[in-house]
């Protein structure tokens, strides 16, 4: 454990972050399940509005740098491709 004051302050400042970044993640890989539970489904309207809401948390978690552009581009292109996809 940390005995000088500012090391102390740091270890709790991370895990708020850790806490925060597992969140933005978790939410993110969750609108990416709904967006491909939809497509299973078949219904692309459900399908579009799910792809919408995952770009926006994609492109958030991206902003506040918990995932890397090229990553975050990456996963809306292949979800995108996969909704357009569809019949």
């Amino acid at each position: 454990m940390a005995n000088i004051k500012s090391a102390k302050k740091r270890v709790i400042t991370d895990q708020k972050n850790a806490a925060r970044n597992k969140m933005i993640r978790s939410g993110v890989k969750t609108s990416i399940k709904k967006v491909d539970a939809a497509i299973a489904a078949g219904d692309k309207d459900a399908a579009q509005a799910a792809l919408r809401d995952a770009t926006s948390k994609i492109d958030k978690a991206e902003t506040k740098g918990v995932m890397h552009k090229n990553t975050a581009s990456r996963k809306v292109s292949r979800l995108a491709a996969a909704v357009n996809k569809m019949q």
